[in-house]
């Protein structure tokens, strides 16, 4: 992007891609019949916050703001799936989840902290995107749990993505009819081809799973292992070097992460 494809037009293939590997890999699984009444309201909202907004906010706002503007205003999305999944979920307080949380956003900020990130005029319509995407995404995480509990994940997926792809082609029509197909190389075709199937379809995959299994308070706080995955990568090829101030804010992150992901249970007291 922009050179092949805009953003949001990007985003229809993305979107569509997905849904169809969704349906492909759903062949292999008993075919549900979902309660339409009773739940279509939820899969409707699961398809514009998890795939429709999330995904047009993001990429519109990750163009006009900065990378690391976006990187350090994503790090609010497990705040806000606690908090959403405490009022929608009735989910209880849980002090160790609350301390774990912030740890792991101390430690995610103070892994950055030696990038150039400021919010200005220039950004800030971009960086308000950004935080609209963190809550899109929280509510998703939070709402798709009761659609789990009740239906296959690839269920749920097939249907979400099918529903997301309707709402994301008005945005994006006409910037996909406007894409340069013939000019795309094999590997730009490869590079879409890996947003589809690992970024999108096994990643939303792999999280429906994790909700199930885990709950959307957990799932949301393992987004603090990005930085640092990104910073191991880096190193790897060579691009950037490791520091102690890099070993103890991952050991932070790590220690928060844990912390959100034990069993120790202290609710908040009564008053």
């Amino acid at each position: 992007m922009p050179t092949y494809i805009q953003g949001f037009g990007f985003i229809i293939l993305r979107v569509t891609g997905a849904a169809l590997l969704f349906w492909t890999a759903s062949l292999a699984f008993k075919n549900e019949k979902v309660n339409w009444k009773k739940h279509g309201r939820r899969f409707l909202l699961c398809s514009l916050f998890g795939v429709a907004a999330n995904m047009l906010m993001f990429f519109k706002g990750l163009e006009i703001t900065t990378p690391i503007n976006g990187a350090v205003l994503m790090l609010a999305t497990p705040i806000f799936v606690f908090l959403l999944n405490v009022f929608i979920n009735k989910q209880a307080v849980v002090v160790s989840q609350v301390l774990g949380i912030l740890l792991a956003c101390l430690g995610c900020l103070w892994l950055m902290s030696g990038n150039q990130f400021k919010f200005s005029s220039d950004t800030v319509t971009g960086d308000i995107l950004i935080v609209f995407n963190a809550i899109s995404y929280a509510f998703y995480l939070v709402l798709a749990r009761d659609l789990l509990k009740e239906y296959h994940m690839m269920t749920v997926s097939k249907y979400t993505f099918s529903i997301g792809s309707l709402m994301v082609i008005p945005f994006g029509w006409q910037e996909l009819s406007n894409a340069h197909f013939s000019a795309m190389s094999t590997e730009i075709v490869l590079k879409i081809v890996f947003v589809i199937v690992f970024t999108t379809f096994i990643t939303y995959l792999l999280n429906a799973w994790a909700i199930h299994k885990a709950g959307p308070t957990l799932v949301g706080a393992y987004i603090y292992l990005q930085p640092i995955l990104a910073t191991i990568i880096a190193i790897i090829l060579q691009k950037d070097t490791l520091t102690m101030h890099k070993i103890l804010s991952t050991l932070l992150i790590f220690a928060g992460v844990y912390i959100t992901s034990s069993k120790l249970k202290w609710h908040k007291s009564k008053a």
